[in-house]
């Protein structure tokens, strides 16, 4: 649908991605595991889904740090960050990653000429999304199941995938988290090349 235009000039992401974290032992909360805490695990989807539905890349980041529980959430693991992107066509996005909220999987878009949302967005299913015309009506699918036969397909049978499987992706997501971390540490906008 955006592909098509059928939102005109794109304005606005929203993406909200958390749960509250279990056992204080657990990987994700050892950076030498994890590599950091909610934004490496599941704020990650959030900026996937502003770039994938705004079909942009950001060109600057801002961003806030919560830590309530300092015990629990150590140096290098975040509890909470809400970060802003900034893209090319003057859209923007406000997305917040969590470990200390419930009931946060949902993605919304807006343009001049309609809306989407996506609630929940990413997790294991159904995902439901509804637009300006009404309910999205897509078959459920283990998404797992249906990305790995995809891949088969590439090495197998040669498809040219939709979303590039190079690596180059997360590197382009990577790249973007280290930024939003630099924006929550310095209350600085960071630009991205």
């Amino acid at each position: 649908m955006r592909k098509a235009g059928e939102f005109g000039q794109l304005k606005f992401f929203q993406g909200q991605s958390g749960f509250v974290i279990g056992n204080p032992d657990q990987w994700r909360l050892n950076k030498k595991l994890s590599g950091g805490g909610a934004m490496m695990d599941i704020g990650i989807y959030s900026i996937n889904g502003a770039r994938y539905m705004l079909g942009e890349e950001p060109i600057w980041v801002t961003a806030q740090e919560t830590k309530t529980d300092p015990v629990k959430f150590k140096e290098g693991i975040d509890e909470t960050i809400q970060f802003q992107m900034g893209f090319p066509s003057g859209a923007v996005a406000s997305c917040l990653s969590t470990y200390a909220m419930r009931h946060l999987d949902r993605f919304f878009m807006t343009g001049d000429d309609g809306w989407m949302e996506m609630k929940p967005s990413t997790g294991y299913g159904p995902i439901k999304g509804r637009t300006h015309k009404g309910e999205l009506m897509q078959p459920h699918s283990t998404h797992q199941t249906l990305q790995m036969d995809g891949m088969a397909q590439i090495i197998f049978e040669g498809i040219e995938p939709i979303v590039p499987v190079d690596g180059e992706e997360g590197l382009k997501d990577l790249r973007i988290i280290d930024a939003i971390f630099l924006a929550a540490k310095t209350g600085k906008k960071v630009m991205l090349q």
